[in-house]
């Protein structure tokens, strides 16, 4: 009988996690590639749906670096407190170079899209 119950509880728990796995899979990721150059990024404003998405971000000899500040519309983007940090490049983009974000949750709105070290005009990114 004990072995029935562990046999049991042990397949039972390799269904839950199949499961979460599944979800996971379900969820998936997109990429939004950005192209900078001097004092601009290439994409002037981008319409997405919900998700998960992570940033790709090139230098296209914009400047010795480039980085990626995302914020809602409407917050203080000079203050970083406001940034959504997971949609930083997890390091500088280097001139010729192209880095990625970590995975960032775009939920409905308005996001505003802009680079201070390659100072650029604040771009509407739109989540419908």
């Amino acid at each position: 009988m004990k072995k029935t119950i562990a046999i049991l509880v042990i397949a039972l728990g390799f269904v839950i996690n199949g499961n979460a796995q599944d979800k996971m899979m379900a969820k998936e990721v997109k990429t939004i590639s950005l192209e900078q150059t001097k004092g601009e990024f290439v994409q002037k404003a981008l319409t997405v749906s919900e998700g998960t998405y992570i940033f790709e971000v090139a230098n296209n000899h914009a400047a010795k670096e480039v980085g990626l500040v995302l914020v809602k519309k409407g917050a203080d983007a000079s203050n970083p407190e406001n940034h959504i940090q997971t949609a930083y490049v997890t390091e500088v983009v280097k001139d010729g170079e192209t880095q990625k974000t970590q995975a960032t949750v775009l939920t409905k709105g308005e996001y505003v899209y802009f680079c201070p070290l390659n100072p650029t005009p604040q771009y509407t990114l739109t989540v419908e």
